[in-house]
C-alpha cells in the first residue's frame, strides 16, 4: 500500500503489551495506520507534543472540530479500531450481555493481574524471596482463565474476542518469567489458547520488526495489508 500522509497516525513500541494489543486489535480489524516505532529512550517530539504523559500506544486519527483526536489508552484504540470494522465479530455484537463481560475481564486483569505481575517479574529479575508467593498472586487470575477455558474454546465464547486479544500479550509476558515452570505448570488450556495466537499469521504480522521513525521518518503503513 503506498504511503498516505492522511492515515491515523499510531506511535508504537514493537514489545510494548498495551502497544502489541492495540496493533493486534487494527490487524484484526483491518484498518491502516502510519506506525511509527520508537525506543523509550528516544521518544519524538511529535508524540510529546500530542500526548504530553510519553507513554504509548498513542494514536492520532481524524480532525475533531478543526484538532486531531489524541487516543492514549490502548482498550481505546482498540475500540476505535473494532467500532470501524469488525469482520470477525470480535465485540460480539449479537449477544450484547458479553461485551460488558469482557470489558470487565479486561478491567481486571489492567489493575489486579497487572499489579501482582509486576511484583512477580521484578522477584524473579532480582531473586527475591517471594517469588513463589508472588507467582501464587498471579495464579489466581491465571486459573480463573484455565477455568473458562476448560468450558469455551475462547476466553468469553467458543470464538476469538476482545478480551482474548487484549489479554494475549500479557499472557505471553507471564509465560516467560518462569519459563520451565510454566511448561510444566497445571494450565494446559491457556498454553494451548496462547500458542494457536503465538504460531499464527497475526502475531507474526504484528511483531514485525520496522525501523525506528526517528531514523529516517518514513511512511509505513500497518494494518489492512492482508
Amino acid at each position: 500500500m503506498k504511503p498516505n500522509s492522511s492515515l491515523p497516525v499510531l506511535y508504537s513500541l514493537r514489545n510494548c503489551p498495551y502497544a502489541m494489543r492495540a496493533r493486534i486489535a487494527i490487524y484484526y480489524a483491518k484498518q491502516t495506520v502510519a506506525l511509527r516505532d520508537l525506543v523509550l529512550t528516544d521518544k519524538p517530539a511529535e508524540m510529546i507534543a500530542v500526548s504530553p504523559k510519553g507513554t504509548v500506544p498513542v494514536l492520532v486519527t481524524e480532525l475533531v472540530n478543526g484538532e486531531p483526536r489524541v487516543i492514549e489508552e490502548s482498550l481505546e484504540v482498540m475500540l476505535w479500531a473494532l467500532d470501524k470494522s469488525d469482520p470477525d465479530n470480535l465485540l460480539h455484537s449479537d449477544i450484547p450481555h458479553l461485551l460488558p463481560e469482557m470489558l470487565s475481564l479486561i478491567s481486571i486483569f489492567d489493575d489486579e493481574f497487572k499489579q501482582c505481575f509486576d511484583k512477580y517479574q521484578c522477584a524473579k529479575r532480582y531473586h527475591e524471596d517471594s517469588l513463589v508467593s508472588d507467582r501464587a498472586a498471579c495464579e489466581k487470575y491465571i486459573a480463573d482463565l484455565e477455568q473458562r477455558l476448560q468450558l469455551t474454546e475462547f476466553l468469553v465464547s467458543d470464538k476469538n474476542s476482545l478480551a482474548d486479544i487484549a489479554l494475549l500479550p500479557f499472557i505471553r509476558k507471564f509465560s516467560k518469567v518462569e519459563r520451565q515452570w510454566y511448561l510444566h505448570s497445571p494450565y494446559p488450556k491457556l498454553r494451548a489458547w496462547l500458542n494457536n495466537y503465538l504460531q499464527s499469521r497475526m502475531f507474526s504480522k504484528v511483531m514485525t520488526q520496522y525501523p525506528l521513525w526517528l531514523e529516517n521518518k518514513a511512511v509505513i503503513t500497518f494494518g489492512n495489508d492482508h
